[in-house]
């Protein structure tokens, strides 16, 4: 079996994501052959002896596993915690835990879909940006945000000096008689999320998160899962996951018409043409064409005229 580069081959036996994986190699915590692995150390399975943090790993492809998990609040999304706080792998049945890992990251506080896995190709292409799966949560914040704070949002702000990428915020209305008139509901859909991005944008505009929660991965959602609860995702919901959505275009608002102002004193409207009338050039054409026509006086002549009684090559009409 040939070299393979290390975020590639750890990922596949179910280490962690890539991007994890190169950040343990960044904190050096990877070595090869006793040697710290740099970004672009390849090794080969068949011959090399991979490490992280001293222990070796067994560099045998595992059977897959996706798992679908309702995280519930105080909770996190983390293989361990050093603080001893509960994680996502307290809920998973240990037979099921070897090799698993958590596809990105929920807040503490946040509820919602948490998906688990030990195929890192497969977390890379659900959680990395560039393959543009999408995120959508519920939120719910104090007061009611105006329309062009919420289109802010939209286009994207800055945070920690990097600009978010386009969201779609939409209003999510809820049935008369529930809730409080002191906050509303919004659905957000992000296909980049960041640490706390979503209570951070709505905390800048002036309208802090009260409660957050996801609700779909893609095109997977699941409005029966429990918090606590978790299930395994079906053939059919692994590929969809895999298959590259549309991209998030913020919604524009319409154009306000101009209504036409008052006419400034003394200006003139241009002409009307076609059939109803004649065009005001027309008609200047036809004045100027009657001005060319001299009355001849008798026995005299127009202009160009002969001088003796007659109408001359270009005159008009003889007049009497």
């Amino acid at each position: 079996m040939s070299a393979q580069r290390l975020q590639k081959l750890l990922a596949r036996v179910g280490v962690a994501s890539r991007r994890h994986i190169e950040d343990m190699i960044r904190a050096g915590r990877i070595t090869v052959n006793g040697v710290v692995a740099e970004l672009g150390t390849k090794a080969d399975p068949a011959r090399d002896a991979v490490k992280l943090d001293g222990r070796r790993v067994p560099l045998v492809a595992l059977e897959p596993v996706y798992l679908l998990l309702h995280k519930p609040p105080a909770v996190m999304s983390t293989v361990e915690d050093p603080e001893g706080r509960p994680t996502v792998m307290d809920l998973v049945p240990r037979p099921l835990r070897k090799g698993l890992f958590p596809v990105g990251r929920l807040d503490f506080q946040t509820t919602g879909l948490l998906l688990l896995t030990n195929d890192g190709d497969f977390a890379q292409r659900v959680s990395h940006p560039r393959y543009g799966c999408t995120k959508t949560y519920e939120v719910k914040v104090k007061g009611r945000p105006e329309t062009d704070k919420l289109d802010r949002l939209r286009r994207g702000i800055y945070i920690d000096r990097k600009k978010t990428s386009p969201a779609a915020i939409d209003h999510r209305p809820l049935p008369r008689g529930v809730g409080s008139p002191d906050n509303s509901w919004w659905s957000v859909v992000l296909n980049e999320g960041r640490t706390r991005q979503i209570r951070e944008m709505f905390l800048r505009i002036g309208h802090p998160v009260q409660k957050l929660r996801r609700v779909a991965i893609g095109s997977l959602t699941d409005r029966q899962l429990a918090q606590g609860q978790i299930r395994e995702l079906t053939p059919r919901e692994v590929k969809s996951l895999l298959k590259p959505p549309a991209k998030i275009v913020p919604k524009k608002r319409p154009a306000a018409k101009k209504e036409p102002g008052p006419k400034a004193e003394g200006s003139r409207s241009r002409p009307r043409t076609g059939a109803r009338g004649r065009s005001g050039v027309a008609a200047k054409a036809s004045k100027s064409r009657a001005k060319g026509r001299r009355p001849t006086s008798k026995g005299g002549s127009g202009r160009g005229g002969s001088g003796r009684g007659g109408s001359g090559r270009s005159g008009g009409r003889r007049r009497n």
